[in-house]
């Protein structure tokens, strides 16, 4: 919890169109409270998210607390699958490349919220290079794994070329 995206609460960047449909097909808002007719996953949920909010569509910095605004816009909805959706939203490079230069966060309607704060820029560009520290790490763990591989397979030839041409009885 001390990251400022690891928290769902602490989300950053959604908003929407007040003209917007205030809820998509796949949310009902009628349904009882407590019982989610729509999304039973993570991504479904971001996806339906994404279709009904601007701010999710666009990637746009959320505004601190946007859960509150969702589970306001969207009753009966999971929380536990909207914190699970919100951090797949909040933690992918899309999101975090925008939070790197973004100077406001954006409600669920669509309106400009609070300042993005140097802190939460900082994590955005700590987070991405770090990502991309350990991609690279992984990338080339896997050459010269393959490299290894083809050094083994070459030194295996060869013996066997020497075996074939010293077991000859001539």
């Amino acid at each position: 919890m001390g990251n400022p995206t690891d928290n769902a609460t602490d989300a950053e960047g959604a908003g929407s169109d007040a003209a917007e449909t205030p809820a998509a097909p796949a949310l009902d808002a009628t349904a009882p409270a407590g019982q989610a007719t729509g999304p039973t996953s993570a991504r479904a949920l971001l996806k339906s998210l994404q279709q009904q909010f601007a701010p999710f569509r666009d990637c746009l910095p959320l505004s601190i607390g946007i859960d509150k605004q969702i589970l306001a816009q969207v009753p009966g909805i999971d929380r536990k699958l909207m914190r699970a959706a919100l951090g797949i939203h909040t933690g992918s490079q899309r999101y975090l490349r925008t939070m790197e230069k973004a100077t406001v966060r954006y409600n669920l309607d669509g309106s400009k919220g609070a300042e993005v704060t140097d802190v939460h820029r900082k994590h955005a560009k700590d987070t991405l290079q770090e990502r991309f520290r350990k991609e690279a790490e992984r990338k080339k763990a896997e050459r010269d794994a393959a490299a290894e591989e083809e050094s083994n397979r070459r030194r295996q030839e060869k013996l066997e070329q020497l075996t074939a041409k010293f077991s000859r009885k001539g």
